[in-house]
């Protein structure tokens, strides 16, 4: 494998002198340019991406930590964001930190070391003040879904606006003993989709049964197990919100498994608009995040914190309600 001085040596040059011309980083005249880029074809030259990033204090490499790879939901986000990073030049580290605390922290460790210009991170485990501290030794940050107060570039939809409009949609139907699948408690996402389940239920003059809440993990089979404790009560409920489209199809299952179906033994409302929903039967009614854009902001704020644009941005953008066929009462409210 050639190396610079090899291409030095051919083009009668110095080292450099061809780091000048690979780097861009200084005069060097047109003919020596010419003759310098004709040995690095000639001899196949790949300079090294660590050693570029020494030099220009630049890997082209952007951070991602997402919680949970296998949920539909986060390949949405990664899809946003690596879209918008190659469109710029840049290549996206992808890491699964599955919910931990400790995995969080130690790929923003390992991220730091790979000299990446920006970390977008999908946190449930790190706190403000951790967060503070990390961020003295690292690159740019945007925390995407979650609502943030420093000053930390942040991206979320209104999770509080989202839930009541899937709650607001149950009531019209006519539902009045609405349960809900929340969310880990340690999710300021799930949480805040709990208070506007809450807060419409309120509104509409209706007390909350505790019995009705149940902590979920964001996945199939916390819905599952949500749903059975929620058949196994004396009066099961009439219709519930999953605090996310996973435990709701997890829930769809159990609802199934116990010979019942929604909407006709209970209506099911989810949350986040995943690509798994089409082909659950029935189609499912769910309040759809604009996921895409929320990967694709978070590099663009990443980009321009990288060119010097010190003014942090708390972005909140607006889900919308699908309608399915999963709450729809077939003889009307």
């Amino acid at each position: 494998m050639a190396t610079i001085k090899d291409v030095a040596a051919l083009a009668g040059v110095s080292v450099s002198t061809v780091s000048r011309v690979i780097n861009a980083s200084g005069y060097v005249d047109s003919k020596t340019g010419e003759r310098v880029l004709a040995a690095v074809e000639a001899l196949d030259y790949r300079p090294s991406r660590i050693a570029r990033t020494l030099v220009t204090r630049r890997s082209g490499t952007i951070g991602l930590i997402l919680p949970d790879i296998t949920n539909p939901f986060f390949p949405e986000v990664a899809r946003g964001a690596e879209d918008e990073a190659y469109r710029h030049g840049y290549n996206l580290i992808l890491c699964n930190s599955d919910w931990k605390l400790e995995k969080e922290t130690l790929y923003l460790g390992i991220l730091r070391q790979q000299c990446v210009e920006g970390v977008i991170l999908v946190s449930t485990k790190l706190t403000e003040e951790r967060l503070t501290e990390e961020c003295r030794s690292l690159p740019p940050l945007v925390v995407i879904d979650r609502t943030i107060t420093l000053d930390i570039h942040s991206i979320s939809s209104n999770n509080v606006g989202g839930a009541a409009l899937a709650t607001k949609h149950l009531l019209v139907q006519g539902y009045r003993r609405i349960a809900h699948i929340a969310g880990p408690a340690s999710s300021i996402s799930a949480r805040q989709r709990l208070e506007g389940y809450h807060r419409t239920m309120a509104e509409a003059g209706l007390p909350v049964d505790p019995a009705l809440v149940v902590e979920g993990d964001y996945r199939l089979g916390g819905g599952k197990k949500a749903m059975a404790r929620l058949l196994a009560l004396t009066e099961p409920p009439e219709a519930v919100f999953c605090a996310n489209d996973m435990m709701a199809v997890g829930a769809l299952e159990q609802l199934q498994e116990s010979d019942r179906c929604a909407p006709a033994d209970m209506a099911v409302v989810g949350y986040d608009g995943i690509d798994l929903t089409r082909y659950v039967h029935p189609r499912l009614t769910t309040v759809i995040q604009p996921t895409y854009q929320m990967g694709e902001r978070a590099v663009q704020l990443l980009l321009e914190t990288i060119k010097g644009n010190e003014s942090f941005q708390h972005i909140e953008l607006e889900p919308r309600l699908a309608i399915g066929d999963s709450s729809v009462r077939r003889d009307g409210p």
